[in-house]
């Protein structure tokens, strides 16, 4: 893949294995607001990804007030962060793209807030030259608008940007902001699904992606 100067990585499922923190945090906030709705926790799994508002209406769960759920599920994620831990070889992926000079961007449906703490909690801020989460003024993916932020902001173009990420809304929102794509099997969604949006490029593990990029002449 050549002439990539900027790498935009989805967080949940791509950088960090935290299905159980987002799990067990919304369990407890449904605790604490008398939701007694029930999660099932294989096909939560299968959402991670998504804004909350869209996997609340696939469980068809009624939650009187979405922001207060929001301010009490991320009481409970800080809590419970430690139930989530990096996936194999992200700081050293992080750490050789770097040193390589390739600008790194972090886009999340996260809040702006909840993103830069969780970066912030495994040691990764020096790695990230943008950290977007979700903005009120701003949608989310799959549509291209936060990704061509991004890439406005650190000066590079589209097509020399690569969006990695483990769900069908990062690589549909690298289609839609006309970007390359690779998508992480090793996250949340199987490589089967993956493969139906027609991603640029599939890796298995995260330093996959170090020989992706340095393919056909790559100068990095």
């Amino acid at each position: 893949m050549e002439n990539i100067e900027l790498i935009v990585f989805d967080l949940d499922g791509t950088l960090v294995r935290s299905h159980k923190t987002i799990y067990l945090a919304t369990i407890k906030a449904f605790e604490d607001l008398g939701i007694q709705d029930k999660l099932d926790e294989d096909e939560f799994y299968n959402m991670i990804g998504m804004h909350f508002q869209d996997i609340f209406d696939e469980f068809e769960i009624h939650v009187n007030d979405f922001d207060h759920f929001i301010e009490v599920y991320k009481y409970h994620y800080n809590i419970l962060m430690n139930t989530s831990e990096l996936y194999p070889d992200v700081a050293e992926t992080l750490n050789h793209l770097k040193k390589k000079e390739y600008k790194i961007a972090l886009l999340t449906t996260k809040g702006q807030d909840q993103a830069e703490k969780i970066i912030s909690h495994f040691n990764l801020d020096s790695y990230f030259d943008e950290i977007h989460g979700r903005r009120p003024e701003l949608p989310i993916k799959p549509n291209p608008e936060p990704l061509l932020l991004i890439c406005n902001n650190l000066k590079v173009k589209p097509e020399n940007t690569l969006m990695v990420g483990d769900s069908e809304l990062d690589v549909n929102c690298a289609h839609n902001a006309k970007t390359k794509s690779c998508a992480a099997a090793y996250g949340y969604r199987t490589k089967e699904r993956l493969q139906t949006e027609q991603p640029d490029i599939v890796i298995d593990s995260i330093n996959e992606l170090l020989t992706v990029i340095n393919k056909n002449g790559e100068s990095k």
